[in-house]
């Protein structure tokens, strides 16, 4: 398929904006923003979006607030007020937003971590350690619900698995709308000095013609930190040392049918299925936290979207979304992905204790792993899984030491095998800011490994020995016009990381690249970046294995638009003894074009594309298309669409297509039902494969899910599932159904 709709689509919006592309001169950089004393609430907060209480008497206000995209800290279009203050127990956030269009408020019912940019929202960023490297960031959208999660410095990464305890409330009005938050002490961490010094950035979405963000800092375009620009708060004393304790019990329930006699057959009805379980967290000081967990239940962990894997060298990438696992998730943010806690699967029981001391931040996971699923053996030009049917001690430790902007660490993780096998990964990492443009980073690691003598399972797991290093070096640098970065890395053929995600080893790579930076004003377009990218990467004895250059571009614009066009020009990758060559073009555009019609994205790719199980190239296409679409505000639907082809001289290869739709109800901030419908297939020519292959694959999966939440661990869950699969010949048969229900509760003192 030719890309000609979406070449149209790009040039239409590159051709509306490079009329008035320009470097502007770079504004004087704006002062820090000065100290901001926060005092004792002088009355009573009820929470409940109204700032008329008596407790916001007083309360410190922090009033100026600049546009910093797509404007350059102008001043922000509308007006925006956050007001602070504390009691014994709970530090409060009140937040004024002003809008002379209320009626264009974007203001949908939504599940909790579902608070993005679509919408209107306000996002508080919380540093209460006072590092300047990590932040909490606490979000409420017009109706009061809260999407939370942690801000990293280090990497820029934002990632919404954590989840926090707090309560929201908010209001709309003929004026704009207000929020408040009220935080428990018990849920932040702090050190035990009586004066306490912490940052705070208050930050403001306001999705209309352009989607805009008001920061309550100046934020150059330059600068390659977030967190270093905020508020310093002052004035904090007598807080809580600690001691807070929260038990979360659980009980679950589950009918299940599978059939008698293999997919297809009749339905029988397995035995109930009844379990139990509690997570625990206890607070023994402010800045110390200490997790543990019995029998732990990870069903509200919401089905992954499937991805095409029919044409992958290496495994797929889910991200961890089980709450034992997320206290500190930050820590384990390194160059080198070797913790990964989505391969501990089954764990009877885990504790893990998280803290700080000083300038040192730390975490130590263990669990009992009963096992199950699998375990990535990786190789330079692909990955092989074996059954990891096995009990396990895991153990993943972390620890990071600020040095002013830059820190020092080290990781470890061990994978103690009962009955024998380990697998061992050791190594220290680090990060140097000598400036406000440049991040220079490292690790090196260490991997001794010891595989399980079970044959039975795979004929990989025979007991056989190897050490080996993994190493990491890169520089990125930004500046207002430009950026650049570049990054090596080089990792034995024998490195393992069986409690992390590194699918490839065996290689040598350098890769890099930059981009020339444009602001237009006045138009369509508020951010051009033409771009390039090189890698080379090479196997132990210096053969290429895979050869990248690719010139692009990216773009910003109207209603958030963003669009990134990318060319593979003469693409080299190796597989088995050949070395083969492809051309394609890579491409997304997203829009968020009104209210009811939040997003909508466009992906694929197109022209020269590689058969990995055979060896050769042939031309195909990968489209994606999803969307976001809410005729009411308590109702969304989300169609996801992916299709893949491949053709080769003697025909079509295969065609694989996923259909996805997520369907949800809200009935209130706290109750919703979702329903989930997910069909993939893949159809294949036999007579094109070098070996053999069933013409048809696939399966269905469909769900309902009711769900009560009043905190994210007191929960109430009632759910259907159906599951089916495609046959050789075609027909979907029924593979089970079941029925399920979930309660916890969280018992905080």
């Amino acid at each position: 398929m030719r890309s000609s709709s979406t070449s149209v689509v790009l040039a239409v919006v590159l051709s509306a904006g490079f009329a008035s592309i320009a470097w502007a001169a770079d504004p004087p950089p704006l002062p820090a923003p000065a100290p901001t004393t926060v005092h004792r609430a002088e009355g009573p907060i009820t929470v409940d979006g109204d700032l008329g209480d008596a407790g916001w008497k007083n309360a410190a206000t922090i009033d100026q607030f600049y546009e910093t995209s797509p404007g350059n800290n102008v001043p922000a279009k509308v007006k925006t007020t956050a007001y602070i203050t504390y009691d014994d127990h709970y530090f409060y956030i009140g937040i004024r937003c002003e809008d002379p269009h209320p009626e264009q408020i974007r203001a949908p019912y939504v599940d909790r971590d579902a608070v993005i940019g679509t919408d209107d929202n306000i996002a508080v960023f919380l540093d209460t350690r006072n590092d300047k490297r990590t932040a909490m960031e606490l979000r409420v959208n017009p109706r009061g619900i809260q999407g939370d999660g942690i801000y990293n410095d280090t990497n820029g990464n934002e990632d919404f698995s954590p989840d926090f305890y707090y309560d929201t409330a908010a209001k709309i009005d003929a004026g704009g709308w207000s929020a408040e938050y009220r935080i428990p002490f018990s849920s932040l961490r702090y050190d035990n000095a009586d004066a306490q010094t912490w940052n705070i950035m208050i930050w403001r979405n306001y999705p209309r013609e352009f989607r805009y963000a008001f920061g309550s800092a100046p934020i150059e375009r330059s600068s390659n930190c977030y967190i270093c620009h905020m508020h310093p708060l002052i004035g904090l004393t007598g807080l809580p040392k600690a001691g807070h304790f929260v038990a979360a019990p659980y009980v679950t329930a589950q009918t299940t049918e599978t059939p008698e006699a293999g997919p297809g057959s009749p339905l029988h009805r397995d035995p109930l299925h009844k379990d139990a379980g509690i997570d625990v967290k206890w607070t023994p000081t402010a800045t110390n936290a200490v997790d543990m967990t019995v029998n732990p239940d990870f069903s509200q962990v919401e089905a992954d979207i499937a991805q095409i894997t029919v044409n992958q060298r290496f495994a797929v990438f889910y991200p961890e979304k089980r709450p034992f696992f997320l206290e500190g998730f930050d820590l384990f943010d390194t160059p080198l992905q070797v913790a990964y806690t989505r391969t501990i699967t089954a764990p009877r029981f885990g504790a893990r204790s998280t803290g700080r001391f000083g300038n040192t931040a730390y975490t130590l996971l263990i669990t009992d792993d009963k096992g199950g699923g699998l375990t990535i053996l990786p190789g330079p030009l692909g990955n092989d899984f074996a059954l990891q049917d096995f009990k396990s001690i895991d153990i993943i430790g972390r620890i990071r030491h600020q040095l002013g902007a830059s820190f020092v660490g080290a990781v470890l993780t061990d994978r103690e095998i009962r009955g024998g096998g380990h697998n061992r990964v050791l190594g220290p990492d680090f990060q140097w800011r000598p400036g406000d443009h440049d991040a220079i980073t490292g690790e090196l690691l260490l991997s001794q490994n010891e595989n399980p003598n079970r044959p039975d399972l795979s004929p990989s797991w025979n007991g056989e020995r190897s050490t080996s290093h993994a190493a990491y070096a890169g520089w990125n640098h930004n500046a207002q016009k430009y950026d650049w970065f570049v990054e090596g890395k080089d990792l034995g053929n024998a490195f393992r990381a069986d409690l992390g995600f590194v699918p490839q080893v065996g290689y040598r790579e350098i890769d890099g690249g930059g981009g020339l930076r444009f602001y237009p004003e006045h138009s369509l377009l508020s951010f051009v970046r033409p771009n390039l990218f090189i890698d080379q990467q090479t196997d132990r004895d210096g053969n290429t294995i895979y050869h990248r250059f690719s010139p692009g571009i990216s773009v910003l614009g109207a209603k958030n638009l963003q669009a990134t066009a990318v060319l593979l020009i003469k693409n080299q990758t190796r597989v088995g003894s050949n070395l083969l060559e492809e051309t394609y073009l890579n491409w997304l555009v997203q829009l968020d074009p009104s209210g009811r019609l939040p997003r909508i994205t466009f992906n694929g790719r197109a022209g020269d594309m590689i058969d990995f199980a055979n060896g050769r190239v042939g031309k195909g296409s990968s489209l994606g298309l999803a969307a976001t679409i809410r005729p009411l505000d308590r109702l969304t639907f989300e169609p996801n669409i992916s299709h893949e082809w491949l053709n080769i001289d003697s025909g079509r290869l295969y065609t694989a297509d996923v259909e996805y739709l997520k369907t949800t109800y809200s009935f209130s901030s706290k109750a919703l039902v979702r329903i989930i419908g997910q069909y993939v297939t893949t159809n294949r020519n036999p007579s094109l494969y070098g070996f053999q292959v069933a013409p048809h694959s696939g399966s269905f999966l469909g769900s309902v899910l009711y769900s009560y939440k009043i905190n994210w661990q007191t929960v109430l869950f009632l759910g259907y599932g159906d599951d089916r699969t495609i046959t050789p010949s075609n027909d979907l048969v029924k593979l089970d159904r079941s029925l399920f229900f979930k309660v916890s509760y969280a018992i905080q003192k």
